[in-house]
């Protein structure tokens, strides 16, 4: 096995034309350049500015003598190009695979500058109570999307449910798992693996999806370990132009975000209680980065 697909086997994130932007005042570069404006004012991409954290992260880095702008986005395919226009100083709504994805088909070289927090994939049954009571050649559902197919397969794995070719990758799918494996895989729209849950073993089940089938993270009988390096690449993160990567000004905003109790507490709230706080060294997730680019570019 490779040494990206043993980094990435056994994690899957999540993540408009008209920018809404307020208040058109210099951004932290302008600062560096020589503005005198005496507040730096910083323009962060989201696809969440309504959250009631954000409002919370903004005042704290006030306090710290920092503008936060926020501009909100619609669609995730949106803040990442903008940022490459220099319409944003950083975004922060997508985890490493997902900008590896953008950097590699965009030819584009934008960086994590900070971790932010992992939202796990969960196992869920209304059969079962432990993954150890499924019976052989049971039927388990996952996602049939391309991303969320193979991290729920690598969660499966991680069980001890299934085994999968080559031990598994980002690109894996249902033709991937071995005959020798515990259960049998069905692929399904993501939107129906909850619904399936009468009629499977067990289903992976999308966070966005639990609520409405009247589920909580703390019904999972497994998921993907937040702890483990192999879910770096499944890291939420803070994201800037490479040039821009060691700006000292971004990475006090992430620093603030980090370490500001009363946001860390809203993150998880606004997640329902799935999200996992993490502070992964920045090295770590450039790496990861790197990793996984390689992969995309091999397996394209």
């Amino acid at each position: 096995m490779s040494t990206s697909k043993k980094l990435i086997a056994a994690a899957a994130l999540a993540l408009p034309a008209a920018l809404l932007l307020a208040g058109c005042g210099g951004t932290a570069a302008d600062s560096a350049s020589g503005s005198t404006d005496e507040q730096q004012t910083v323009r962060i991409g989201v696809v969440n500015s309504g959250d009631p954290y954000w409002e919370t992260f903004t005042e704290a880095a006030a306090d710290e003598g920092i503008d936060v702008e926020l501009v909100n986005f619609t669609e995730y395919t949106q803040p990442n190009p903008a940022l490459s226009a220099g319409e944003l100083d950083l975004n922060q709504f997508q985890h490493v695979i997902y900008l590896a994805t953008y950097n590699v088909n965009s030819d584009d070289d934008l960086q994590p500058i900070g971790s932010t927090a992992i939202y796990p994939l969960g196992l869920y049954s209304s059969q079962y109570d432990s993954v150890d009571d499924i019976p052989d050649g049971a039927t388990v559902a996952v996602p049939n999307d391309e991303s969320n197919q193979a991290r729920g397969l690598l969660v499966l794995q991680s069980a001890g449910l299934i085994e999968l070719e080559d031990g598994g990758s980002p690109f894996s799918t249902v033709a991937d798992v071995l005959p020798e494996s515990k259960v049998k895989v069905e692929a399904l729209d993501a939107s129906f693996t909850a619904t399936s849950l009468p009629d499977v073993a067990a289903a992976i089940v999308n966070n966005d999806f639990l609520e409405d089938a009247g589920l909580t993270a703390a019904d999972a009988i497994a998921q993907d370990d937040p702890s483990d390096p192999a879910a770096i690449p499944y890291i939420n993160i803070f994201a800037a132009k490479a040039e821009d990567a060691d700006n000292p000004t971004y990475l006090k905003l992430v620093e603030i975000y980090q370490n500001t109790q009363e946001v860390l507490d809203g993150v998880v709230e606004a997640s329902g209680g799935t999200a996992v706080l993490v502070k992964t060294p920045v090295d770590d997730l450039v790496a990861s980065l790197t990793d996984v680019e390689d992969d995309i570019r091999a397996n394209s």
